[in-house]
């Protein structure tokens, strides 16, 4: 990693002990920085909570005191899903002192190329096809990290010139950054996503736009360009912009006759992607402009393509019990990450699907819900999503208090032969502390199914 001074004898506050704020904290203290770790909960297992102390890391738990922001406080690097409400957060903005994520540490520190992935729907996925595309890097080593759930100062650190990090982002990181300057920029989408956490479409958009702001001539920006709204983002750019499409064969990647060409050349079958839904297809394409605008070659793309059989809590093949198949697509938080995924079957299906009550309705879910054909609901939002179901007349629906309730439902209402699909088109933080939580408990039920 390189060795920076912009924090050496700095104070740094850092709010939020969970896995990005612990090694922010441990970078941090590395870098020569007076380090205090604040978080309002007093973890179970207190493991990392006792590594910082014994390197006189101060740490405060339980309360947000708000002495630990001060006037000789000199940058607070927060947790991406603590609120600009917090009061810490609000007292270090009046007072002027610059609130961090983690993902800017680690471009401050790291000797490697960054590919920058955000969006509202399918960044995981591209950012791992990008990786896979990318793993024979035959310049020094590739490394995901992120949102994708690695922390991305802990790669950082082990990072050489030759290497490359393909970082998904979110909007919550992104707003986090002052310098951050990805090689290659990729927006796959941007649709009205976490309005609770940004108050509005055009805030949330704004943060996105953060991914862009500092590239230069020498950068590439990647963009849908199926969606009218990228044209505007791209006049802001001072990158190169390139777009992928699946219906404009002049766009820098596209489908034309069953074929998928980046740059020109035809590199890969549609057949090639192992993965259902259109959606998917818009993934591969941003992944392999981005593989050849490194310097992947078309073999290895496409070989990376065929191999690459989906991303955990993404539409996630889980199994068959007793000729029924179900999927896991516990990371659909939002509602068109669900029209996406039942978008990707041609049969009718089983949904399961509720969570988080956000405030919204599920009038824009109506459309796709002509796929499914019972609808096991539950969680905070289940009377809202029975009401669509009854707009669009499915002809089942349940409602039951609980995702394990909801899969033995689901598989006593089913028949051979019937696809059940976990999407829930909410977040997971009613009953759950993470989607991968909520997936793993799904994967979990499924399981004890087929041991019945």
């Amino acid at each position: 990693m390189k060795q920076i001074d912009d924090f050496k004898g700095k104070h740094v506050l850092v709010l939020g002990l969970a896995k990005s704020g612990y090694h922010a904290a441990l970078l941090l203290h590395e870098l020569g920085a007076h380090v205090i770790v604040n978080d309002g909960k007093i973890p179970e297992d207190l493991t990392d909570v006792h590594t910082l102390q014994d390197l006189n890391i101060h740490v405060v738990l339980g309360e947000h005191p708000l002495d630990l922001v001060h006037e000789k406080l000199d940058y607070m690097v927060k947790n991406p899903g603590i609120s600009y409400e917090n009061s810490l957060v609000k007292k270090a903005i009046d007072l002027d002192i610059p609130v961090l994520t983690d993902v800017e540490l680690a471009f401050r520190v790291s000797k490697a190329a960054i590919i920058g992935v955000t969006g509202s729907n399918g960044k995981t996925t591209t950012t791992t096809l990008i990786g896979n595309m990318l793993e024979k890097n035959v310049k020094g080593h590739t490394y995901i990290a992120g949102n994708i759930g690695i922390p991305s100062t802990t790669v950082a650190k082990q990072t050489t010139e030759n290497d490359v990090i393909v970082m998904e982002l979110s909007s919550f990181q992104l707003m986090g950054v002052t310098t951050f300057r990805p090689k290659i920029a990729i927006i796959t989408n941007i649709y009205e996503a976490h309005l609770d956490y940004h108050g509005s479409r055009e805030a949330y958009k704004e943060a996105k736009l953060h991914l862009i702001k500092q590239q230069t001539i020498d950068d590439y920006l990647i963009l849908n360009g199926d969606l009218a709204e990228m044209k505007d983002i791209a006049s802001t750019s001072n990158a190169q912009v390139l777009y992928f499409s699946k219906t404009d064969d002049t766009a820098d990647a596209y489908v034309k006759n069953g074929n998928i060409f980046v740059l020109g050349e035809p590199i890969m079958s549609v057949s090639d992607i192992q993965v259902p839904g259109t959606h998917n297809i818009e993934n591969v394409l941003a992944a392999s402009l981005a593989a050849r605008l490194y310097g992947q070659s078309k073999e290895l793309i496409q070989q990376a393509v065929q191999q690459f059989h989906g991303v955990k809590h993404r539409t996630q093949f889980i199994g068959n019990v007793n000729g029924r198949q179900f999927y896991n697509d516990s990371k659909a938080t939002n509602i068109l990450a669900t029209k996406m995924a039942l978008q990707g079957f041609n049969d009718k299906v089983i949904l399961i699907a509720g969570g988080l009550d956000r405030g919204n309705g599920f009038e824009t879910l109506e459309p796709s819900l002509e796929k499914v054909k019972t609808l096991v609901l539950y969680g905070e939002t289940k009377e809202k999503l029975k009401l669509a179901g009854e707009h669009k007349k499915v002809e089942k629906i349940i409602l039951v208090d609980t995702l394990e309730q909801a899969v033995n439902t689901s598989y006593a209402l089913s028949q051979v032969g019937d696809i059940i699909l976990f999407s829930p088109a909410c977040a997971s933080w009613d009953q759950f502390p993470s989607f991968e939580v909520r997936g793993d408990v799904f994967i979990d039920c499924v399981s004890r199914l087929n041991q019945q």
